[in-house]
């Protein structure tokens, strides 16, 4: 009796649809990778297109234990060094402490992710969340490495009256040990309420009651060099609303230090203020200076789907398509020679609408590729539809190919894409438990929506 053929099942595919359960299904990933996935790029709590803020949350604290401890650490360490997240790697650190293979590393960790003393209320605020109870010694020992960091302006900017948990609370149940008489006299004025009023530029204009003396606290403060690079950006219709010296607000632009500033910055604060549109890109571009360029020809794909307009958090004014379009921006800027795509569709045929954008430079290339939505619409991404059309026109193999999407593949045929460059990407700026990186087909998938998958890139190349 002859024997059916039987076709052996793709174990690259999990059962899990995306796309809220309408789409493709899901990409079988490891412990690592899904926690990968999970946090960097998590706004702690908050919802997703297709994923609510409590279920992401119990999806980290189920896979923490799943992968090695050393993993985890450095996890959160990126989260908060590169990718610039406060509350993901905190959570991290707290699930660390519930588990005997991973406390161990807890101590060493915390102290390195905290950057900020209102950090610590805020991890023992996570801490006990579902009631009070004992500090384990390693979050003790950690939190005293960190408290110890502190100098008497950053206690005092951070010492605010609003905290539940406030910085003498930290201090009294970890005990610090003071490395001088100088810090322990600062600490002694911490615990009496006594600390200098800390120069900062929230407490000049609480105490400015016109327009002039709100002028002078921000001439005064650029001058002297007072005025971080968060602050300036955030702050621009502010100054300009109290007749600041534009000559002065150029000057900082052009001196301001952006360590710590993400793309969506860029584009909020040219956004509200449009007179600097020139002097912002130039910052912007500035923080590419520190990358190598991407050589060769670089294919940018933009996923402007209707998930992509989900907000990154309740409050942002940002929303997943801004960051995909900002990271697009840095890689343009990066790469030697580039073509644009922006990429949607119909989720009623499941067709995909994929069209070239115009290579522009900095905000001129967002606009363009922002222009393309109401021609492409508002229907979900058809990954393997757009590559095969961007396949049919691109006459020579790309270097690479760099997709920025959020993994909510639509297509119901269950076909993995097949990216063609030299090296595939598909940058993930969602934080939904599964994706499109089938084992095999990409190069990488990179989370996060930071500047940092830019040194990943150069460096895995290298």
């Amino acid at each position: 009796m002859a024997t059916k053929n039987v076709k052996a099942k793709d174990n690259r595919f999990v059962d899990t649809r995306l796309a809220g359960g309408m789409g493709m299904k899901a990409a079988r990933q490891d412990a690592e990778a899904l926690l990968r996935r999970a946090t960097l790029v998590c706004l702690l709590w908050e919802d997703l297109a297709y994923q609510d803020g409590v279920s992401v949350a119990d999806n980290i604290a189920s896979l923490v234990p799943q992968v090695e401890a050393r993993k985890v650490a450095d996890l959160a360490i990126e989260c908060r060094l590169d990718q610039k997240l406060r509350h993901v790697p905190l959570y991290l650190v707290k699930e660390m402490c519930k588990h005997d293979s991973h406390r161990a590393l807890v101590a060493e960790t915390l102290a390195k992710i905290i950057r900020r003393p209102d950090e610590m209320c805020e991890f023992l605020s996570l801490y006990w969340e579902k009631g009070k109870s004992p500090l384990a010694s390693q979050v003790k020992k950690g939190l005293a490495i960190a408290f110890s960091r502190f100098d008497e302006y950053q206690l005092a900017k951070w010492n605010k009256d609003t905290k539940t948990i406030k910085l003498r609370d930290v201090m009294r149940l970890v005990h610090p040990k003071p490395s001088n008489q100088e810090q322990a006299a600062l600490w002694g004025r911490l615990l009496k309420d006594e600390l200098a009023t800390p120069d900062t530029w929230e407490v000049g204009l609480s105490a400015s009651t016109t327009s002039e003396a709100k002028k002078a606290v921000w001439e005064r403060l650029i001058e002297e060099n007072k005025l971080p690079a968060f602050a300036l950006l955030k702050n621009l219709r502010n100054m300009e609303s109290v007749d600041v010296k534009p000559s002065l607000i150029r000057s900082a632009l052009a001196n301001a230090k952006v360590d710590m500033i993400l793309p969506m910055n860029y584009f909020s604060a040219v956004k509200y203020a449009p007179n600097y549109v020139r002097e912002i890109e130039s910052m912007m571009l500035r923080s590419c200076a520190q990358f190598p360029k991407l050589k060769g020809h670089t294919i940018i794909v933009v996923d402007i789907s209707g998930s992509m307009h989900t907000k990154l958090s309740g409050k942002s004014e940002f929303n997943r398509m801004d960051a995909g379009i900002s990271m697009a921006v840095l890689a343009a800027e990066m790469s030697e020679s580039i073509t644009v795509y922006a990429t949607a569709g119909s989720d009623g045929t499941r067709t995909h609408k994929t069209s070239i954008v115009k290579p522009s430079r900095g905000f001129a290339l967002a606009d363009e590729i922002k222009g393309m939505y109401s021609k492409l619409g508002g229907g979900g991404i058809f990954t393997r539809q757009c590559l095969e059309y961007i396949g049919e026109i691109e006459k020579e193999q790309p270097d690479r190919i760099i997709i920025f999407s959020d993994s909510q593949d639509c297509d119901i045929i269950d076909k993995k894409p097949k990216p063609f460059g030299k090296k595939n990407y598909i940058v993930d700026i969602s934080s939904h438990n599964r994706g499109i990186n089938y084992n095999g087909v990409w190069t990488s998938e990179i989370s996060g929506w930071s500047e940092n998958f830019l040194k990943y890139i150069a460096a895995y190349e290298g």
